[in-house]
């Protein structure tokens, strides 16, 4: 990746005058900063907000409305967002040429969808693009838009045509950006990188930045993913909340995985002056509290997080808080919420919470191999190789392993998996070296995976021959690192 410095058009305002009223690039603001191996809304169901277009919630003859019907049909709120998308709803109503007006209602509801975690509002969205191509057939503003509608909603390989169309017709900057995303969470990183660098070549800002920090991170380059997220955040601007939000936070786990807690609590909180209660920031918050061992203030935050985004990550990292503070009944309800949303709502997270606790592998491992059908990123092979094994199919969980860890990306998580699993196999050699790297990021995983890391490698330390049969918990797990 290269490195290159610009401003970043972030302002509404000023975009309306710098494109002279074209509506072609409006997804500069809404468009996605990356997915980065964290979901950023729920995939079904579960929405607490009131947009009532999610399938679960619509009844049979609301299913057959016309989508320009279900896009233009009466919206409430009194956000500075819900405004507009009332102000562009009535120009598309009562416009001779409501084309513009659709795309940037589209835009809206996608911009809507990322700041309130309700799915229900990428249906709208979708709704615009189909209005939007039926008028105009083919035209590459519908294509864009659906395009972001499918990506977001985790329809990958139904994205990735579209991109390609709209990479040969007309390679803008945002067609990259689409193609990029939807080739990496498909597990092409190669083809994605190639693509974000032409997003970058065309238009160096926060959104090429982040993305291009991204794959730095997940081909193993800490400090060259640091050295773009800042770019990425310096490139922030108030204007853009939700984006600016987003890059501090992502910064902040950057940060945390190098170990530096203290920055990364920071960038969180910077995040959070962008946008109050943003989920992700106080996820990771309430992680860095939870390893700093400040339980009580982490389960305060949690809950903030849980209660915005209810997504499988957080209510889980909320039940190990509150199990630390010995709040069995608070973390028993939390538990049930989880396994009654979580297979719809984030089914890879859900699997490897399943796998990790041990319960309903049988459901883990279908979960996890349904999601490899679609999305066969380093991640979906990390939550089929710990189903496996959880399973005891430790040959084929060491084969998923291998490809979760093909790329090179050291995340905490993937360290702690492939430590155990090599464990559980008794390849020693190899989890000798996977226990290491977890070693340097033990902080960062929940207070369940920590134990689990330091009781399988007590049993690779008796099966290597060691004389010691004791848990010095005190000490990590370097006693068996530092090698026989």
């Amino acid at each position: 990746m290269k490195s290159h410095t610009s401003k970043t058009l972030s302002s509404l305002d000023a975009f309306e005058t710098a494109t002279a009223g074209s509506t072609v690039l409006i997804a500069l603001f809404i468009i996605l900063v990356g997915a980065a191996g964290c979901s950023r809304a729920p995939r079904s169901g579960a929405s607490q907000h009131s947009s009532g277009t999610e399938e679960t919630r619509l009844p049979a003859a609301a299913k057959r409305i016309e989508p320009l019907a279900l896009a233009l049909s009466p919206h409430t709120g009194s956000g500075r967002l819900d405004s507009e998308i009332r102000r562009f709803q009535e120009q598309a109503r009562a416009g001779t040429n409501p084309n513009p007006a659709l795309e940037r209602l589209g835009w809206l509801f996608v911009a809507k969808a990322r700041e309130s975690f309700d799915p229900g509002y990428y249906k709208l969205a979708d709704a615009c693009a189909q209005a939007l191509g039926a008028r105009s057939q083919g035209c590459p503003e519908a294509l864009l838009l659906r395009g972001h509608v499918l990506q977001n909603l985790h329809h990958f390989k139904q994205a990735e045509p579209l991109a390609r169309e709209l990479v040969a017709r007309r390679g803008l900057s945002f067609d990259y950006a689409l193609l990029g995303d939807t080739l990496m969470e498909q597990g092409k990183l190669e083809a994605a990188a190639t693509a974000y660098q032409s997003m970058m070549d065309l238009r160096p800002d926060l959104h090429s930045y982040s993305r291009g920090a991204h794959m730095r991170w997940l081909k193993g380059d800490l400090s060259g993913a640091l050295e773009l997220m800042q770019l990425a955040v310096s490139a922030s601007s108030p204007l853009d909340a939700e984006s600016a939000a987003w890059v501090h936070t992502r910064l902040a786990l950057y940060r945390s995985q190098a170990g530096a807690f203290s920055e990364a609590s920071r960038a969180c909180d910077t995040a959070l002056q962008f946008q109050k209660s943003y989920a992700p920031a106080l996820l990771l918050q309430g992680r860095i509290l939870l390893a700093e061992g400040k339980s009580a203030e982490a389960i305060d935050v949690l809950e903030a997080a849980a209660k915005r985004n209810p997504l499988p990550e957080y209510q889980w990292a909320l039940v190990e808080a509150l199990r630390q503070k010995g709040r069995s009944t608070e973390a028993r309800e939390v538990e049930s919420q989880l396994d009654r949303n979580g297979a719809a709502n984030d089914p890879r997270t859900y699997s490897l919470y399943l796998a990790t606790r041990g319960q309903s592998l049988s459901t883990a491992l279908r979960l996890a191999e349904k999601e490899i059908e679609e999305r066969s990123d380093v991640f979906t092979h990390d939550a089929l190789a710990w189903a496996l094994a959880a399973s005891g199919k430790l040959q084929e969980a060491q084969c998923q392993m291998e490809k979760a860890l093909a790329e090179g990306t050291e995340d905490p998580r993937l360290c702690f998996h492939a430590a155990v699993i090599a464990a559980k196999a008794g390849t020693l050699q190899n989890a000798r070296h996977w226990f290491e790297k977890a070693n340097q990021h033990i902080q960062s995983l929940l207070p369940s995976e920590q134990q689990q890391l330091l009781d399988a490698a007590l049993v690779a330390r008796v099966a290597s021959g060691a004389e010691s049969t004791q848990h010095p918990a005190s000490a990590g797990i370097a006693f068996f690192t530092r090698g026989n």
